[in-house]
């Protein structure tokens, strides 16, 4: 009679981090929240130009929708990439500060945007 051979299972790996994905969820909950809202706002904000029209507004204001619009393009490309690095990182309890810390990377250029936008100086 022949025994039935049944693979082995890999024991789980001590080092193997059942909260890795805390910190990755959360940050893209939030993203697609403060994502769109950057977006909206540091669009909008060009019609902060409407008073003072776009040949008289200070260099204040200026320097700040130049900041917004920067951030709001090369800002997303980062985000996106800290992002899906916090994803992508092995799931090991190694990888758990870094994983923290790009994730919440992730979400600086929106609230940078939003900061920006929010604070905006007089024409």
């Amino acid at each position: 009679m022949t025994t039935p051979h049944f693979a082995a299972l890999p024991a789980p790996a001590a080092d193997r981090d059942g909260h890795a994905w805390i910190a990755p969820a959360l940050a893209t909950v939030l993203l697609a929240l403060l994502g769109p809202l950057a977006l909206l706002f540091g669009g909008l904000s060009g019609m902060a130009t409407d008073a003072c029209g776009p040949d008289d507004c200070s260099q204040a204001l200026e320097t700040s929708l130049t900041l917004i619009y920067g951030t709001l393009f090369f800002g997303s490309l980062v985000s996106v990439a800290a992002l899906l690095a916090a994803w992508l990182l092995p799931w090991r309890r190694r990888w758990s500060q870094p994983r923290a810390w790009l994730a919440a990377a992730s979400l600086l250029p929106p609230l940078f945007v939003l900061l920006l936008v929010f604070t905006l100086p007089n024409g």
